[in-house]
């Protein structure tokens, strides 16, 4: 069930890692709230043109910004464009992330330091990078996608788990440090979500991971997307610093 929340129409909200699973359901569902969703995509990406048009179908508006995620020059290059003809942005999905998984004792330096600079160092650069926008912007709302690995800790995910840790510590000190700008942020962390990462596990393994979930079905990135959008709304205006689960029972 897709529920309308009229104030996202025309807002200007920036979802990173917008190409693929959670990201691209959450670009299609702001597009489903009428939203003008700008996509962040890594330079050479392909498959904007099809996001773009699936977004423009639903309603809403599409405008592509390129960038890795660890450049803050170029950040900001893209986003000041962008802000320049189309105005203030007002909502962030921090969703752009990887992961290595892998036990800590075959871990390669470089893994480490990749995971951390695009899970929790990229989140910070672009939050921190927009934070002079938002003070010209009204009613912003900050969501960052955690993981339940960043409460709960899995084998052979030490540095997944750590980053996706440290995203809920940043959304913590930001809904502290900017509320008095009537600025929100909140984290999700979802549980095991069905996406094109996911589709490629064997049968033996899927179930594995079901038979530990107490709904007994994996998750949907739209029933993440319908969460991100309630707390981009000012449905959830009184509502910031939370960490919300989604994971259909995977960590009581």
């Amino acid at each position: 069930m897709n529920v309308i929340y009229n104030d996202l129409k025309d807002k200007n909200i920036l979802v990173t890692g917008a190409n693929r699973g959670i990201g691209r359901a959450v670009a299609l569902g702001l597009g489903n709230q009428g939203a003008h969703v700008v996509c962040s995509m890594r330079p050479g990406r392909e498959g904007f043109s099809e996001l773009k048009s699936e977004i423009e179908d639903l309603g809403g508006k599409a405008t592509k910004v390129e960038f890795t995620i660890t450049d803050a020059g170029k950040i900001k290059e893209e986003l000041d464009g962008f802000i320049k003809e189309f105005g203030p942005i007002s909502g962030l999905v921090n969703n752009a992330g990887i992961s290595k998984d892998t036990l800590i004792l075959r871990l390669k330096p470089e893994e480490i330091s990749e995971v951390i600079d695009i899970n929790l160092k990229g989140a910070i650069l672009v939050t921190q990078i927009l934070s002079r926008n938002f003070l010209k912007a009204n009613n912003v709302s900050i969501v960052n996608i955690s993981s339940v690995v960043g409460l709960m800790g899995n084998t052979a995910q030490t540095v997944y788990a750590a980053s996706k840790a440290g995203l809920i510590g940043f959304t913590k000190s930001m809904a502290k440090e900017m509320a008095s700008r009537n600025l929100r942020c909140n984290a999700i962390c979802p549980g095991f979500i069905g996406t094109d990462m996911t589709s490629t596990l064997n049968e033996k393994v899927k179930e594995s991971y079901v038979a530990g979930i107490p709904l007994k079905r994996m998750g949907e990135a739209s029933e993440v997307a319908n969460l991100v959008s309630f707390l981009l709304s000012q449905a959830s205006s009184y509502i910031t610093g939370e960490v919300i689960k989604i994971d259909g029972g995977l960590y009581i």
